[in-house]
Parts: C-alpha cells; structure tokens; sequence
C-alpha cells in the first residue's frame, strides 16, 4: 500500500512538472521550422506561473462554470494514476480498461462544460465542436486499446502491458499484425486528443478566439492549459506502454526512463505534425476518422480470427 502511495505521488508530480517542457519543446521545434528563434522551453512554465498569480475574472458565477476546469484537472491526474509508466500502474490493481475510458470521458466533458456554462457564443460554439471531436475520436482510442485487450485477454493496463512485453511483435510474432494496426489508429487519433493541428478545431484561435476557453481567465485558464500539457504526455505514455513496451530493462528506475524517451519521440513527431498542416475543417475532420474508426474495426476482426 505504501509504495503505491510513493509510486502515485511520484507519477503525478512527474506529469505536471514534465509535461510544460514538453510543451516547450513542440513550440521550440514549431519556431525552428518556421526560421524563427521562439520562445525558451521554460516558456510554458512562465505562462502557468502568470496566469495562476492573475485576477480570476469570470462571465457568470454558476457553478458548474467555476468547478469545470478543478474537475478537468482532477480527471487528468486520475489518469495518471491508471496508467503503468515503465512500473505497475499506481491504481492499476483497482481499476481498468473500462475505468480509464470512463476517465478519459470526463475530462473532456469538463471542458465541454466550461464553454457551454461561460455563456459566451464563441465559447458555446466551440465546446459544440469540441463534443463533435470527442464523439469521433474516443471511439478510435477505445477500439485500439480493446485490440489490445482482447490479445492479451484482460482488461488491466498492467496485464496488456505484461502480455506485449511476453509476445513482442511482428519480429518474433507473426500475428501481430492487429496490434500494429491498432497501434498506428490509436498515434492517428493522438494528435485530436490533445488538440494539435490539424485537429485543433475547437480552440481555433483564428476563427473563435480559443472556443470553449475564451470566458476563462487566471488561475482557471491555467489549470485547463496544464491539463492539456498534460494529456499530451499521458496519451504518448498511454501509447508506447500499451503498443511497444520493449524493451523490459529489469529496472523500474530504467523502465520509466526508457518510457519517457520513447514518449518524448512521439510529442517531437506530434509537434511535427503540428507545424506542417492546416487545420482541417469540422466535416473534413469527421470524414477522417470515420475512415480511421474503420481500420480500428479491421484490427479488431484481425484479432478476432486471430491474425
């Protein structure tokens, strides 16, 4: 019980404290490809520390207005909890495939809530699409992650974890072409869960000025940014323990290390992305993940009859 504890305290400070450089990082790398100098990597933590110290202006004091952004961020830890990162996950005993989605769920509903409570149309419009978003791409990462489950026959992150690490794939598998499949899916849908171009729809500053969060301010603006540094970091995390968790380097220590590089290859290739695309308009971007949801299916079939 106590070294979950330690192990929870410690994955939680690791996300909000690394995740505002990672941050930095795609913003350094985005100013690089532009031929810009761009701001430091710390700039992030200078945002989040500005923002937390200014006035909390607000539209209207309704509560689910004031609470939204506080039950964002707590979902987005609880995430970090549930998610095995290079060690067992710190609840993973207690808690599932199943919980995670659910998880999952909430946060973006937070946010969700945020825009349609503030009043404001620009923030309304922008938590519709932002709903629209949610409901095309969740799908996505559940069917990846039950390709996943249905391989190694268990629900628990930590289990699928272990079964991958037992069954290394294709080199040694040669039907492991499912989980490939659902691999790539899952990066695909990646880049709209954190809400990276060409995904970018809901905040679109150029179009409606930051969408579901442009009545927020202070503090509250602070923690919804951070919850999104933050997502960025568990999603690559969620990505590579789940799909290439080699290699097992026998060390927990070890293990978190090697997870956090690959994790930092895969924002440096979100961030890549980012820099060298449009964004997509709402119906372009529902035309291409009912097109992904489909391959997802067809790792799921593959899994089926076990290709």
């Amino acid at each position: 019980m106590a070294h979950a504890v330690l192990v929870g305290i410690f994955q939680i400070l690791l996300v909000l404290l690394l995740s505002p450089l990672l941050e930095g990082v795609i913003r350094k790398l985005k100013a690089r490809i532009h031929s810009r100098q761009g701001p430091p990597i710390t700039q992030p933590y200078l945002d989040l520390i500005k923002l937390l110290g200014k006035e909390d202006l607000r539209p209207t004091g309704g509560l689910v207005f004031r609470l939204a952004p506080i039950v964002t961020m707590a979902a987005v830890l609880m995430i970090a909890l549930l998610i095995p990162m290079g060690a067992g996950a710190p609840i993973g005993q207690s808690a599932d495939l199943i919980v995670l989605l659910y998880v999952m769920s909430i946060a973006a509903v937070g946010i969700i809530a945020a825009g349609f409570a503030s009043g404001s149309p620009y923030a309304s419009l922008g938590a519709g699409r932002e709903m629209m978003m949610v409901l095309t791409t969740e799908p996505v990462v559940a069917v990846a992650l039950i390709v996943a489950a249905l391989k190694s026959g268990t629900l628990m992150l930590d289990g699928m974890v272990g079964w991958q690490l037992s069954h290394p794939w294709p080199l040694t598998d040669p039907v492991g072409l499912s989980m490939l499949v659902a691999g790539v899916t899952f990066f695909l849908a990646l880049q709209a869960q954190v809400g990276k171009l060409p995904f970018d729809i809901a905040e679109a500053d150029q179009e409606i000025m930051g969408g579901p969060f442009v009545e927020l301010s202070g503090p509250r603006l602070a923690l919804i940014k951070w919850c999104f540094h933050m997502r960025l970091l568990l999603f690559s995390v969620l990505l590579v323990q789940i799909f290439v968790p080699w290699p097992d380097l026998g060390l927990a220590a070890l293990n978190v290390v090697m997870t956090l590089v690959k994790a930092f290859v895969v924002v440096v290739l979100v961030g890549l992305i980012d820099v060298v695309n449009p964004r997509l308009r709402i119906d372009q971007s529902m035309s291409y993940f009912a097109r992904i949801i489909v391959v997802a299916l067809v790792a799921v079939a593959l899994t089926v009859i076990k290709a």
